[in-house]
Formats: structure tokens, C-alpha cells, sequence
């Protein structure tokens, strides 16, 4: 190859120089000069004044985007993160950050403003976007004229508030005089389509509203990991090592100790984390349910956007739930069929309530069919099969290549039917050693250990939600940690729920776990629960909390977590001597610190 003086910014002897010089080097001589001439900041060129001045136009008018989630099991934080990383990668200046780690009065201060946030129980927000919301919604929230905002709301369908929290942040973002640029995303717990939706019309505004849109193109980094990454999308199938029942004989209760293998995988975790499970519908459940509705369980039925084609009776098993009821699908079902009574229900509110407590996609086949309708349009009413998430009751430290889990099987009788949960029973009857499950980690930042070993930590929980405290301590054991931990555990029997019983009891023996304190609520006549013992170790509790220690609630949201934040919040004002008020505050302030925590679902 040969330098033309023409076609160069070189004169002849020039040329002439680098033909020669090229002429005598190697293919890899020419491929590092190559290199370094790319690479080397003294022939860096000197861009003309009119490109630098257009140049500096440009950047004074992009527009900094703040990205803020609220997040309980971590599906916002993850979206938040990869939408901050998209962005970057399209030269946008970004901040992302959870709800309350943002400091408000910097919320007028906002330009494009990019919300992604779940809603809690009974249409609460998360734990990590409590202050936040409060804010946005005192008199202290300034006017937002000037910022552009749109929002993404995660929730459940099968909830009344369906997407409460999100729908208030939209309308109160609008009331303080923000500019909506993207239209609010409601979606369910199969949200990975309509958030890429939102996700894609989003970045689409932002492109048509950005000075610099037409010279903006994505940098993809190249992905130079080795092997496949495993997810939610690409789950690992781990191989089951062991699988006992926690429960003694004569147990109202059968509650799984689940070992997986993750050798080979990349999945790492941390205590405080959840595996999710891909799981599958009750074979017996999915066949009744073709059989009622008269189709071909061995028919082709479309189940993804990308074509992809399975047999029904696969795709009722692994794809689609079809044990929840909600209201939203009641209506699609409606809208297939004439059936009149069908229609009556879904306009009556309190009867739709009623009715699909504790009933199934079977019921309503039976209660008001046959449909005239192909198995692949009812498929389309249908949504997917959520994973399922579990705290994992394992420290990978103490533990390489494995997690472990603690599951509760979940049946009972409804209306005439006996009932299952899909992945737990699955799990306590269809998950033998050596079989495999399809999972994934769901990363949970928002319930951590103390980054100070000498920190002390008080763990409250009660059934399954003893799991993370079992890695807690398995961890603290591993790192050497010097804080103290006390434990309050609570179940129905002392003889046959005491789940991991020995373990404790060594932990407590070593000196690991300095206190613990149980409550077996069958065991006496007057029911106990952990709030009660909570209650009369009051004193030495606040002790605890005034010197700095960590408070941790895992189990159920509705009572159990609820009573002990009532419990909290007396203590604080008795032993405190502090108005509710204070109190309230004080409970505030904890959280803020990131020193109460929660796990609750």
C-alpha cells in the first residue's frame, strides 16, 4: 500500500519517508503503531474554533437527568441501574440514587427527573422512599416548574392499591407544576416487557428534547465476561443437594431446608439477599383446567413477542399463572364471554372481592363456562408466571457454591378445593435431591449487616423469617465480627416449630448469639408473640438502640411486622419518655441511618 501525497495532508518527502518506513515493518510492528498513534495524547488535534464553540454550546444545553427509585426486593433498583447505564452509554449526564438517600432540597433543583418505584401493602410506599414521599407530599414540597418527569410504578394486580405509589408520585409531581414527558407505566408482576416499553419512550423524548440528539449514539461496552451470565431472563438450573422437613412430628406446619449447588454458576450473593425460582403450576391443576375448557393440550400456542412456540399444556405448567385471581383479569375474561352473571360480578366491586379470595382460573371456568374462545387468545389475558423470591438462609463465606433456603409449604381448603402454593409445595413434594431448580439472585440493599463488625444487631422475626438471621450469623461467624447479636424468633410450638434449634442453641453456646428470646404462641394459654417478648425486654432493647445498634424484621407485613413497629414505637416513647410525635420521628431517624430495616412481604 502506497501513500499518495494527494490524497494526504503530507507533503512529498513525507510521504515518501512513511512509504519507506511502512515497506520495512512487520504486520505486527504496523498493528501496535497503529495503536499507539490512536492512544497518543500528543497527537491529539486542536478542533477548529467554530467546532469548539458549537461544542460548548451543546454541552451547556444537556439537561441532567436524576434518576430516583423506591425499591423492596431490589426489581426497581436493578431497572434504575440499567437505565442510569443506558443513558451514560448515550452521553447523558446521570444521578441515580434510591428515594431517600436524595437530599430533597435538591428536588427543585432537578431537571429531568426519571421515578421507577413498587408500592408496599396496602398501597405504601417502600421502606427506602418513605421520607421521600412524605416530603413530596408536606407543605414543604417546592413548585417544580422547569423539571420533566415520568414515572414507572411496580405492583401486584391482585392487591386493591395496584400501583398506589407510583400513581401518587405521577399526579403529585403534576401538581407541583412539573412537565409529564413520557406517559406513567403501571406494571405487574410480569413487568419486564411494559418497563422496556417505558424505558424505550422515555429515551425517545429525551433524544427528540436534546440539543445534541442527532449526533447520539449508544456505546455498548463490549461484554468480555466469560461463559453465560445468569438471571431472571437466563436462570441457573442448581442442582438440588438437600431437602428436609424443619417440623416434628405432629407440626401443623412443613417448612422445607432447601440446599442448592451453584457450582459453575457466577451467582454470588450476600446475607440479606433473596433466590428467586422460576416455578411451575400443579400438573394435576393445569390438566382439569384443559379438560374444562375443551382444548388440545398438545396444540402450538405462541407465548413470547419473539414467536417462540410450545405446547399448551407446557406453556399452562411453566409460563403462565393461572392459581390468582385479580380483578383486572376477571374483566378480560368477561370481555370474551356473554355470560351475564360473569358480567354482574366484575361491575360489583365488594362481590369481585369476595369472590376471588382463595379461588383459581379453574373456578372461574367452572362457575361460568364454556367460553367460545381459542386457547391462544386466552392465553393473552393471562399474565406469567412470577418467580418466587426467598431470603437466603446461608452465608456463601460459610458456604462456597451453595444456598440455602427456608420454605414453608403453603396449603389449604377454599371453597370446596383444596389448595396449594405453586412454588412452595412444588418444592416440599417435587423437588427430590438431585433434581434441579431454575433460579436466580435478586440482589436486596436495603437489608444489610452493619459495615462494622463491632456493630451489635437485633434480629426479629418469626416462622420463615428466621432464614436471613441464620446467615447473618453464619456470616458474622465467618468475618470474626465483635458486635453482639440477640435474637427474637417466634412460631407456634417449642417441640415441633423450633426451627434450626440446635443451631441457635451452639451459636448461643459459642457466644455468637449473646441473647435470645422466643415466643411459641400455642404453648400457653394466652397467646405470645415476638412483639410481646419485644415489649418486656423494652429497657434493655432501647439500651441497645441508643448505643448505636441495628434493628432487623423479617415475616409477614400484615400483623406481624405491623405489631412490632407498634412495639417499637411504644417503647421509644416510654422508655425514651418522648411524645408520639418524637417517637415517630425517632423511628424516622433509624431508618434513615439505614438501622431498621425490613424483609416483610
Amino acid at each position: 500500500m502506497q501513500l499518495e501525497v494527494m490524497n494526504s495532508p503530507f507533503d512529498e518527502k513525507q510521504a515518501r519517508l512513511l512509504n519507506e518506513l511502512l515497506a520495512s515493518m512487520t504486520e505486527t510492528q504496523k498493528i501496535w503503531l497503529s495503536g499507539y498513534l490512536a492512544s497518543s495524547p500528543v497527537l491529539s488535534t486542536k478542533a477548529p474554533e467554530g467546532e469548539t464553540k458549537e461544542r460548548e454550546e451543546t454541552e451547556t444545553k444537556k439537561r441532567t437527568i436524576t434518576i430516583l427509585y423506591g425499591s423492596h426486593t431490589g426489581n426497581c433498583e436493578e431497572l434504575a441501574e440499567q437505565l442510569s447505564q443506558t443513558l451514560k452509554n448515550r452521553d447523558f449526564q446521570v444521578t441515580v440514587s434510591s428515594m431517600d438517600d436524595f437530599k430533597t432540597k435538591n428536588l427543585k433543583k432537578t431537571e429531568d427527573l426519571l421515578v421507577l418505584t413498587s408500592t408496599h401493602g396496602d398501597g405504601d410506599p417502600p421502606d427506602n422512599a418513605m421520607t421521600f414521599y412524605e416530603f413530596l407530599f408536606s407543605k414543604r414540597a417546592p413548585q417544580l416548574d422547569g423539571v420533566r418527569y415520568s414515572v414507572l410504578a411496580l405492583g401486584d394486580s391482585s392487591y386493591e392499591f395496584y400501583c398506589q405509589t407510583g400513581k401518587d408520585i405521577d399526579l403529585r409531581l403534576e401538581e407541583l407544576g412539573a412537565e409529564r414527558i413520557h406517559d406513567r407505566v403501571d406494571c405487574d408482576l410480569d413487568f419486564e416487557e411494559p418497563a422496556d416499553l417505558w424505558k424505550e419512550g422515555v429515551l425517545k423524548k429525551l433524544d427528540e428534547q436534546s440539543a445534541s440528539s442527532s449526533d447520539r449514539k449508544e456505546q455498548v461496552t463490549p461484554d468480555t465476561a466469560a461463559g453465560p451470565v445468569y438471571s431472571k431472563a437466563n436462570p441457573f438450573r442448581a442442582e438440588i443437594l438437600e431437602n428436609i422437613n424443619l417440623n416434628g412430628r405432629g407440626s401443623n406446619k412443613e417448612t422445607r431446608h432447601i440446599e442448592l449447588d451453584l457450582e459453575g454458576s457466577g451467582l454470588d450473593y450476600e446475607p440479606g439477599d433473596s433466590l428467586g425460582i422460576l416455578p411451575e403450576n400443579e400438573a394435576s391443576l393445569t390438566d382439569e383446567l384443559i379438560e374444562e375448557m375443551g382444548w388440545d393440550k398438545e396444540m402450538s400456542v405462541t407465548i413470547t413477542r419473539d414467536g417462540e412456540i410450545r405446547s399448551l399444556r407446557e406453556a399452562l405448567l411453566s409460563v403462565y399463572e393461572t392459581t390468582v385471581l385479580t380483578k383486572p383479569l376477571l374483566e378480560k375474561v368477561s370481555d370474551l364471554t356473554d355470560n351475564e352473571e360473569l358480567k354482574a360480578l366484575v361491575a360489583d366491586q365488594e362481590a369481585v372481592k369476595s369472590y376471588i379470595y382463595g379461588r383459581d382460573l379453574l373456578d372461574v371456568a367452572r362457575d361460568f363456562g364454556p367460553w367460545d374462545v381459542s386457547a391462544e387468545s386466552f392465553l393473552q389475558i393471562l399474565r406469567k408466571l412470577p418467580a418466587r423470591l426467598y431470603s437466603i438462609a446461608s452465608s456463601s463465606a460459610a458456604n462456597p457454591d451453595e444456598v440455602h433456603l427456608t420454605i414453608g409449604a403453603l396449603r389449604y381448603e377454599a371453597n370446596g378445593r383444596s389448595r396449594n402454593g405453586v412454588c412452595s409445595v412444588q418444592c416440599a413434594e417435587r423437588a427430590e435431591p438431585g433434581s434441579s431448580l431454575p433460579v436466580f439472585v435478586q440482589k436486596n440493599r436495603n437489608f444489610r449487616l452493619p459495615e462494622h463488625g463491632s456493630s451489635n444487631v437485633i434480629m426479629i422475626g418469626a416462622g420463615t423469617g428466621v432464614a436471613p438471621y441464620r446467615a447473618f450469623l453464619e456470616e458474622r461467624e465467618e468475618r470474626e465480627d465483635e458486635g453482639e447479636n440477640w435474637l427474637f424468633f417466634g412460631e407456634q410450638y417449642f417441640v415441633t416449630d423450633f426451627l434450626y434449634q440446635t443451631e441457635w442453641q451452639r451459636w448461643k453456646k459459642d457466644g455468637l448469639l449473646s441473647r435470645m428470646d422466643v415466643a411459641f404462641s400455642r404453648d400457653t394459654d394466652k397467646k405470645v408473640y415476638v412483639q410481646d417478648r419485644l415489649w418486656e425486654q423494652r429497657e434493655e432493647v432501647f439500651r441497645w438502640l441508643e448505643e448505636g445498634a441495628y434493628l432487623y424484621v423479617c415475616g409477614d407485613e400484615s400483623r406481624m411486622a405491623k405489631d412490632v413497629e407498634q412495639t417499637l414505637q411504644a417503647i421509644v416513647e416510654t422508655v425514651g419518655n418522648v411524645s408520639t410525635e418524637e417517637a415517630t420521628d425517632y423511628i424516622k431517624g433509624l431508618r434513615t441511618q439505614k438501622r431498621y430495616q425490613r424483609d416483610v412481604y
